[in-house]
């Protein structure tokens, strides 16, 4: 009886019968990034990347839950199992490919560095020599400016969350921020705060730091929500969701070509 039980059993883990069976999906996000995340005065989570989930949720038929977590800490967090999709304007990089698994992409991410208008200052070493960048610790961006910029004398300052990056370029304690560029130009450049403000120069390039677009981040093994995740984007493609979110955020596509 003990071994029939135990075939049984094998039986059952093979057809997948004791698969994992979604119902609530738990979504890591950095509420500092508008208009992406961020926090109402409500204190809710909302932003582009909040609508698009909970689009995706409804196509999946899941419950979505959105856990807040600062982007240095949200793939150990991920990993922890304190949630089990990162929604946070995620750059796909190799380095982070080796800890975690990624879906579709969600949309394209160029970085680039906003300095006071009319600044002379260039994403180069040469132009930033002695001078403050503020970055979003856990971010591309460091990784990029902590790579070709620091080694070289350009005083890197990383920062918890990108509002603080912003708080502090705008009282001159840094000289300029690198940050994405889709962000920087709804979230800050096209608000209030963002007056007296301009890009400095182009959008810089690395794929190994800068990687390529935004998608979600899974855990490895979780491949049936991943699966799961790319149905459900490529319905808000065919049916036209994802351009009308698109549009009631950006005057642009934020990801052409799809």
């Amino acid at each position: 009886m003990k071994k029939f039980a135990l075939c049984v059993a094998l039986a059952l883990m093979a057809t997948g019968a004791m698969a994992k069976e979604w119902k609530t999906v738990r979504i890591g996000v950095d509420a500092s990034y508008p208009p992406f995340e961020s926090k109402a005065p409500s204190g809710e989570v909302v932003g582009f990347d909040v609508d698009l989930t909970r689009a995706l949720c409804a196509k999946m038929n899941v419950k979505c839950v959105w856990v807040e977590q600062d982007l240095d800490g949200i793939i150990p967090a991920l990993k922890a199992r304190k949630f089990d999709a990162i929604v946070s304007s995620l750059t796909v990089t190799d380095k982070r490919r080796e800890q975690i698994d990624f879906s579709d992409k969600l949309f394209d991410a160029p970085a680039r560095m906003i300095a006071k208008a009319g600044s002379p200052l260039l994403p180069t070493v040469e132009s930033l020599k002695g001078k403050r960048v503020g970055v979003e610790q856990g971010s591309t961006q460091e990784a990029y400016a902590k790579v070709w910029w620091e080694p070289k004398g350009v005083i890197v300052v990383p920062y918890q969350n990108q509002d603080q990056v912003y708080a502090d370029l705008g009282s001159g304690r840094l000289d300029a921020a690198l940050q994405d560029q889709i962000q920087a130009d709804a979230g800050f450049l096209k608000t209030p705060r963002g007056k007296g403000f301009g890009w400095a120069g182009p959008a810089v390039q690395d794929p190994k730091t800068i990687g390529d677009g935004t998608a979600i981040g899974l855990r490895k093994t979780d491949a049936d929500l991943k699966a799961m995740f790319n149905k459900a984007l490529a319905q808000v493609h065919q049916d036209g969701t994802f351009e009308k979110l698109e549009k009631q955020y950006f005057e642009f596509d934020i990801y052409p070509g799809h």
